[in-house]
């Protein structure tokens, strides 16, 4: 007996994984048995991370809705929280048990998830060329799949792979949300201010204001998560100005390695106007946040809200129905856009071009992996649920945005309508892991007050320009590592164009030698300039991407006085 009980105790957390192993299996086979009813050939299995009020009934109704037409198939969700999301995927790919529809876009860094694309799913660009059957009867009736998304689903297609690889079934856009009755109790207004000047006195007004309990009201609500996006839709637009200083590719953006060797040459400076703009603006933000907002957590900040003890709070469409929840019964809620400076600011006017630029974009995007029993029933429930009726019941019953063309929209998800025309932002000074650090510190630092930005600039530039060359030449050495890599994937592109006939040959010749283009030409000639910027050394008079220098300027002065006195067209 003691003997035993000897072994008990030496092999006794092994005997714990095991028999919890066990129960587990046990346990996640008797659901899947229980919540299949009798007569289903065909069970399909469907992961995601959204556990938003409404998205798992959405997919329940329209799954039973799919059942009317195909009673011998039966729908089960996976439905897995946010935070764990990355690593449940990513084991579930490995070891072959994934579900046969799975969202994609969280948790995994994209270099990682582009192998898993190539490995674990389904390219889908033959499909989604082809007419989607369940728009039949309507004007899409024909149409090609792609084509009846209201962004020709370009968010579905990865660039790399030069392949669609995933299907999107919504729109997001992110936006203020406010608290209607307590904006006109605290500060008499009827309308939402949309002038940034206007909304800073709101903001003032609601400060000075106390509760029943001799609490302050908070005029906006956040954490590190919601002053984020603070940042991204109203400060880091006004940093528009450098892309015609540093767009050495004229690309018409600003990568991170042309913001470094721009500020490690001097053609750009942490004092240009722009760059200070955008952290005098985000210091007048952050003050009308509530204290110690760095440290709480995103639902922290919304549960504030839905007390009423703050007025503001910026997110997204993902949130608009449980707010809307939130609030039913207990205040009017309210959705108002960013309230952008105008040209007239006297302190922002001189910087300010624009709003943010909102590129429309479908997300909410699932594959089909490679593992799927049937890909085919796959393929048709997600064509299902991206039909011109279906979407729309699909994202009316979550309250997001429909990314079929045609499709109505709540009253509600009217005010995310994206701004077509704008500018972004041209501001990323993070290179490395040590620069990424360092910069996550000194932000954070600022954002809390402790120091301004002046401050942040003498504790950060000197670590950048220090450290970044080591960094950018990583980046550069990356580039480099992968072109086996990338010369082994167009080698087995090329042998598809080799065996393809007619129109599909042509089609992969094109795309064939646009990989060729981004992945080995471009790179190479971006590397050379970049290195060449950064050989030239300091200088704060050179000629801009987009001017032109003197001598320039003077032959096209000739030229244009010849062919005045030729008679030509100027």
């Amino acid at each position: 007996m003691k003997a035993v009980w000897a072994w008990l105790k030496s092999h006794y957390p092994l005997l714990v994984v095991g028999v919890t192993f066990c129960w587990s299996a046990v346990a996640i086979v008797s659901y899947r048995k229980q919540a299949v009813p009798p007569g289903v050939t065909t069970v399909l299995r469907i992961g995601h991370w959204q556990l938003e009020a409404g998205v798992r009934e959405a997919f329940n109704q329209l799954a039973a809705e799919y059942r009317k037409l195909h009673p011998e198939v039966w729908i089960v969700q996976d439905a897995i929280p946010e935070s764990t999301y990355g690593q449940w995927m990513t084991t579930q790919l490995m070891g072959g048990t994934a579900p046969d529809i799975l969202e994609v876009g969280i948790g995994v860094p994209y270099n990682v998830l582009l192998g898993f694309y190539n490995r674990y799913f389904m390219p889908l660009t033959a499909y989604v060329n082809q007419p989607n059957p369940y728009n039949a009867g309507t004007d899409f009736e024909g149409e090609a799949w792609r084509k009846t998304y209201k962004d020709g689903m370009r968010n579905g297609y990865i660039e790399e792979l030069q392949e669609f690889m995933l299907i999107p079934l919504a729109q997001f856009g992110v936006r203020i949300f406010y608290n209607k009755t307590l904006l006109k109790k605290l500060t008499g207004l009827e309308k939402p201010p949309r002038e940034f000047r206007e909304f800073l006195t709101a903001c003032e007004t609601i400060r000075k204001q106390k509760d029943e309990r001799g609490r302050a009201y908070v005029p906006i609500t956040a954490s590190a998560y919601h002053a984020a996006q603070w940042d991204t839709y109203m400060c880091a637009p006004l940093t528009f100005r450098a892309v015609r200083l540093v767009d050495f590719n004229r690309d018409g953006l600003v990568g991170t390695d042309e913001l470094f060797v721009g500020l490690k040459t001097g053609r750009i400076d942490f004092d240009y106007p722009p760059f200070e703009a955008r952290f005098r603006m985000l210091r007048h933000l952050t003050d009308q946040f509530q204290s110690g907002f760095t440290g709480l957590g995103r639902d922290e900040a919304v549960f504030l809200f839905a007390q009423q003890r703050a007025v503001f709070i910026t997110t997204g469409t993902w949130d608009a129905g449980s707010l809307e929840e939130q609030a039913k019964g207990v205040f009017e809620l309210g959705i108002m856009d960013f309230p952008f400076p105008t040209a007239a600011d006297p302190e922002f006017g001189a910087v300010v071009e624009g709003q943010r630029f909102e590129r429309p974009a479908s997300s909410f995007s699932f594959a089909l992996t490679r593992t799927c029993k049937n890909p085919e029933v796959a393929l048709d429930f997600l064509r299902f649920l991206s039909s011109r009726r279906n979407n729309e019941e699909l994202n009316r019953i979550i309250g997001w945005i429909p990314a079929i063309r045609g499709t109505r929209m709540s009253l509600l998800m009217s005010a995310f309508e994206p701004h077509l025309e704008g500018v972004y932002s041209t501001m990323n000074t993070t290179l490395g892991g040590e620069t990424i650090i360092k910069w996550q510190q000194v932000f954070t630092l600022f954002q809390i007050g402790q120091i301004d930005y002046a401050e942040l600039v003498r504790d950060f530039k000197p670590f950048y320009l220090g450290k970044g060359t080591a960094e950018l030449d990583e980046i550069l050495r990356n580039r480099i590592r992968g072109m086996v890599r990338d010369e082994q994937f167009l080698a087995g592109y090329r042998a598809k164009v080799l065996a393809a006939t007619g129109a599909e040959r042509t089609s992969r010749e094109i795309k064939y030698h646009q990989l060729m283009t981004a992945r080995l030409v471009v790179r190479d000639l971006g590397a050379a300039l970049i290195r060449k910027r950064l050989a030239e050394g300091e200088s704060s008079t050179a000629t801009a991407p987009y001017a032109f220098s003197p001598a320039v300027i003077e032959k096209v002065r000739a030229r244009m006085g010849m062919e005045r006195k030729d008679g030509d067209r100027l």
